[in-house]
Formats: structure tokens, sequence, C-alpha cells
């Protein structure tokens, strides 16, 4: 098969960056429903973290609730309607707007969204451990700067963010040097 560009020369062009990052993404994320289920939350199901992802403390309409999620707003519809009958979250009208209906978490979802905070610390105690806690803190910082990179408006330009005590360069510079390769087992 021949490089299409994707992906660096020799690499398999299924695992592109893009790819690896999106599987790593969905198998954390994975393990949620599980731990939920643990605590209870048995009918909740992957799709419904799509909803919790992106709610808003004070309420989000299903309309901003599908473009966060890129879904049609159809479908957030059917996701909100599924955990509005589970208890999870309740629809209610939006006093700016008398069309417009909020999407708000219950005392159930917000049980749903104590219980996945708590998976935070364990996830990166485990990413720590698997990585080393330098490479960790470098893996965190270059999320960051990925995310810098490609959405810009997600910051304020005369404030450089930080991750967990570590300064993102004011000037985004991109590193120099090659990141260290680590040790041959």
């Amino acid at each position: 098969m021949s490089n299409d560009g994707a992906s660096p020369p020799g690499d398999d062009p299924r695992r592109n960056l893009v790819v690896q990052l999106r599987e790593a993404y969905a198998v954390i994320n994975g393990l949620v429903p599980a731990q939920l289920g643990e605590h209870g939350f048995t009918d909740f199901r992957p799709a419904h973290s799509k909803v919790f992802e992106y709610l808003d403390d004070a309420g989000t309409t299903v309309s901003a609730l599908a473009d966060r999620a890129s879904m049609t707003k159809q479908a957030m519809a059917q996701l909100v309607a599924a955990l509005e009958e589970r208890g999870y979250v309740v629809r209610v009208p939006d006093s700016y707007d008398r069309r417009a209906k909020l999407v708000l978490p219950t005392d159930r979802g917000r049980e749903v969204f104590r219980v996945a905070r708590g998976l935070v610390p364990e996830l990166h105690e485990r990413v720590a451990r698997l990585l080393g806690e330098e490479r960790f803190t470098h893996l965190r910082h270059d999320l960051e700067l990925i995310r810098l990179e490609f959405d810009p408006a997600m910051h304020d330009d005369d404030e450089a963010p930080a991750i967990s005590g570590t300064p993102v360069p004011d000037d985004r510079a991109r590193p120099t040097s090659p990141p260290r390769r680590p040790p041959s087992a």
C-alpha cells in the first residue's frame, strides 16, 4: 500500500495521530460507564456521555449540545429524551428565550458527574505510573500545545494557560529538540 501522506513513511496509515488520539480517548471514556455501573447507574450507556460532556451548569439547549458534540439535533434530542426518562436530566423553559428549553442535570445527573470526576485522580495516577511523572507532565503540556495550536479561540492571547503548574510558553514556540525516547526495555 502506498503512503498517502497522512502517516510518516513506514507507519501503518490506520494508526495516524488523529486515530491514536481518538482511540485513547475512547478507551479512557469507556471506563466511565463501568464505574457508573458499580455505583448503581446500570442504565447509563456510553452514548449518554455525549450529553454530560457538553452540559453547562446553567443549562444547555439541545441545539448547543448537538453543535458541541458534532451531532445532529435529532440524535442529541434522542439522547436527552433517554436520559430524561431515566431521571438524569430535565428540560426546563429558558427564561431568556421562551421558544427554547434548557437541559439541566437532576440530582441523579449531578451524582453521575461526581462519580465520573472521581475517576480523574485514578486515571492520572495510572497514566503517570505507566509513563513516569516527567513524561506524564510533558504529555499534558504537549496536549495543551496541540489544543492551543488548533483552537486558539479556547484561551485569551494575553494569558498563557498552565497545566498542573507547568506554564505553556507565551510565544507558543514548538520544542526545538525532539522529545526524549523512553529507555529500551
